[in-house]
């Protein structure tokens, strides 16, 4: 993404990392962050795991991996290769020989751990196999199997424990010239992977496949996941990215897609819905109307950010940075766009006005919406507002306040 002059406290300056291609899907370097989700399906059943791509693709995942533990599996793997839109990850786990096969039915990268394959034959076998058929590899730490020599050694996982098992991966495949992998350092407990990724990023120039591991039904995993991989992602850590979730693979990627575009790191494709808590001042039930608004506004898929606010009177001003919004008060609802009230609509009508206004910008633009505001619009609204103030009292000092409001949300503001 491009630098922000006005507000340089959102840039993020990303870890200068060695750039490697995954299926035409370019990890690392200044290629955008990669979101990745794994398949729950039997690979066996081809139809149910292509269904399962093709949705995690649809809702943002750039990889999907997709688990190989049997010759059976393999088999099922090119038919899966040959209609994924995406690039497909084999998820190898002991057998040399599911790297080999999962390498020639067109996989895009392995996920495999060297030191568990074998004999230094059998890892050459498998480096030879990617090497001949363009394939990449992520070498995947896991806190749950370390190697029993750095358990002895460190006495539990820790993050020293970790990077050293991941140095000693990178080891095998350089020693083998083999420098088309990523590699991932994850763990359950959120301050041993941010540590280990941390310490790690530090010391190679690979690129980093961030994840919490286990992290947990949907959203305990989520938040799990949030304060982790944004934790690193903030410092400019990671390369790709995977929310390992006990859900559905498709909302992993949703929400793995989102996390990015949250942080600017991706192009906003999705809806980004702000809404108040609500409170006793609040004239409608903000929570169902927030709930309507992000169904109906995220099935037309506008890649904008919409709030929803329960006060007129301190709600256009709060959501100033919101592309378009609504606030409630007197039966009405305030339709604003960039801190603009640009319609009163009835207080039924307040979702379909948020569609319909949405559907405008994403056609006009912002800047041609607000000049094509209702001319009564800001009078209306000033007046709702002055008639809660004399109700409420103004402490919030609203009215001194209101002038210093409208000069912030300039042409600037409204192009950033």
């Amino acid at each position: 993404m491009s630098e922000n002059h006005i507000r340089p406290w959102r840039n993020i300056y990303r870890r200068k990392s060695r750039q490697i291609n995954v299926g035409g899907v370019a990890i690392g370097g200044d290629a955008p962050i990669a979101v990745q989700t794994m398949t729950n399906t039997l690979t066996t059943d081809v139809k149910s795991t292509i269904e399962q791509v093709v949705a995690a693709s649809e809702a943002g995942a750039d990889l999907v991996r997709v688990s190989v533990p049997d010759l059976e599996s393999s088999k099922a793997l090119r038919e899966i290769v040959k209609e994924s839109p995406v690039p497909i990850v084999a998820d190898i786990h002991f057998h040399y020989k599911r790297g080999i096969e999962a390498a020639e039915a067109g996989a895009a990268c392995l996920r495999i751990n060297p030191g568990n394959i074998g004999s230094e034959e059998r890892v050459k076998e498998v480096i030879r196999a990617a090497k001949d058929n363009n394939c990449s590899m992520r070498i995947g730490v896991n806190a749950g199997s370390l190697e029993k020599d750095l358990l002895e050694k460190y006495g539990e996982p820790c993050p020293e424990a970790m990077v050293e098992s991941g140095l000693d991966h990178i080891k095998i495949l350089e020693d083998n010239d083999f420098h088309e992998f990523k590699i991932s350092v994850k763990a359950s407990d959120v301050f041993l992977s941010v540590k280990s990724y941390k310490q790690l990023s530090k010391i190679t120039e690979y690129p980093l496949h961030l994840g919490i591991t286990e992290a947990g039904s949907y959203i305990p995993g989520s938040i799990k996941s949030a304060i982790g991989l944004g934790n690193l992602l903030m410092e400019g850590i990671g390369d790709t990215i995977r929310l390992s979730l006990t859900t559905d693979p498709v909302e992993e990627a949703k929400y793995g897609r989102q996390l990015l575009e949250y942080l600017n790191l991706r192009e906003r494709k999705s809806l980004d819905l702000i809404a108040c808590p609500s409170c006793g001042r609040a004239e409608v039930d903000v929570i169902k109307i927030a709930a309507e608004a992000q169904e109906v506004l995220e099935k037309e898929g506008l890649p904008i950010q919409v709030a929803v606010m329960g006060c007129v009177v301190n709600g256009p001003g709060e959501a100033r940075s919101a592309d378009l919004g609504i606030a409630a008060g007197k039966k009405r609802g305030h339709l604003f766009i960039k801190g603009q009230v640009v319609k009163v609509v009835d207080e039924k009508d307040m979702v379909n006005a948020l569609l319909e206004e949405g559907r405008l910008i994403a056609e006009e633009g912002i800047e041609a919406r607000i000049a094509a505001a209702d001319t009564d619009a800001a009078q209306i609204a000033e007046d709702d507002v002055k008639e809660l103030l004399n109700i409420q009292g103004d402490i919030n000092n609203f009215e001194q306040k209101t002038k210093s409001v409208i000069e912030i949300t300039t042409n600037t503001d409204i192009e950033n």
